[in-house]
């Protein structure tokens, strides 16, 4: 497999390497040990979870308090939906910006985001299926929300997508300036401080 970080520091875009043949195909979709070898860390999984969204679903954006937080490992097995990663650590020289990963049943490719970072995907076919690895379980009460459509971050949803279609929950989060000014996000140096104590381990 291919893995490479993103603009924003502390995830990373890996790319499956497909071998086929008359019955079908076969690729290695997780492995601790490359993924270990990129980020320098390792990662102990702890949760699996599955999404199903129709068409124009968005989900997110989300991230936990840090420690510990949520690191995920994010495929999408079945149809396609374009992956966002949000640098929301305050002191971030990229903070307030975002990549994305297109992930689909085709290229087959997984995204990395570590704790901290926010996370929001839109589906752009019905039944688009996500597959998240996590470090750690779900902790609703150090779960947090942006709202997706926050004009300040600015996330840029494929025509393909349609019309977004938002849960109340996160239709009613905050933007970034307001979730910052309320104390909820990270810090990079926070942030940082637990991906070193991480190493090793």
């Amino acid at each position: 497999m291919q893995i490479r970080e993103l603009k924003i520091p502390d995830s990373y875009e890996i790319t499956p390497k497909q071998f086929g043949d008359d019955r079908g195909l076969f690729l290695e979709a997780y492995r601790f040990d490359r993924l270990e070898e990129a980020t320098g860390r390792s990662i102990k999984l702890a949760q699996v979870n599955t999404s199903v969204s129709k068409r124009g679903s968005v989900r997110g954006i989300h991230f936990a308090d840090v420690p510990p937080s949520q690191a995920k490992y994010v495929m999408c097995p079945r149809g396609a939906v374009l992956d966002f990663v949000i640098d929301i650590r305050v002191g971030s020289p990229t903070f307030g910006q975002w990549d994305s990963v297109l992930l689909d049943d085709v290229d087959r490719r997984a995204i990395f985001i570590s704790e901290g970072l926010g996370h929001c995907f839109v589906a752009l076919t019905d039944d688009a299926t996500v597959t998240y690895l996590v470090n750690d379980v779900y902790r609703p009460d150090r779960e947090h929300g942006i709202n997706p459509l926050d004009p300040e971050i600015g996330l840029v949803f494929p025509a393909e997508a349609g019309e977004p279609l938002l849960s109340p929950k996160d239709t009613e989060a905050p933007g970034l300036a307001e979730a910052a000014a309320a104390g909820l996000l990270p810090t990079w140096e926070a942030a940082r401080a637990y991906y070193d104590s991480l190493k090793g381990n």
